[in-house]
């Protein structure tokens, strides 16, 4: 009787198959949507799912500004930048963040839950956030991703 040997693939770059989606933020809670974006930039929606690959597909969020969060955190979450300096701490509320930047709420969200490393900041690359409802980047022919 002959052994039989089962091989695992992994994913590469010329194996990679890159999709574009377009994710409508209206009415969507922050967290919850930035967790599955994160995980369609990472690429965990795919069978050939590789750590060490870039398999992610590239995101493109509109209505940004829409979006809203649990609770009371649209009044209380507050986003903190350290300059390193003595007294260079800055705070921000999420309401004057979304009235100045509303494009920095995702963009943050979603970067706390990629790989701190040269990889997760690849795949940062491949999100784009829109505060309107147009973009950009209709050549590349994005579907409609629903979660």
């Amino acid at each position: 009787m002959s052994k039989l040997h089962f091989t695992t693939k992994h994913a590469n770059e010329a194996t990679v198959q890159r999709n574009w989606y377009v994710v409508d933020g209206t009415n969507q809670t922050v967290g919850r949507i930035s967790s599955k974006i994160a995980a369609v930039l990472r690429g965990k929606n795919k069978a050939y799912y590789t750590p060490h690959v870039d398999c992610g597909d590239y995101i493109v969020v509109i209505n940004c500004e829409k979006m809203v969060f649990t609770g009371n955190k649209f009044e209380d979450k507050q986003y903190i930048n350290y300059s390193g300096y003595p007294g260079g701490k800055k705070e921000e509320s999420a309401i004057s963040l979304i009235k100045r930047r509303p494009e920095a709420v995702i963009e943050r969200a979603v970067k706390g839950m990629l790989p701190k490393n040269r990889l997760g900041r690849k795949m940062f690359g491949k999100l784009f956030v829109y505060a309107g409802d147009k973009h950009p980047h209709t050549a590349q022919q994005p579907k409609e991703l629903k979660f």
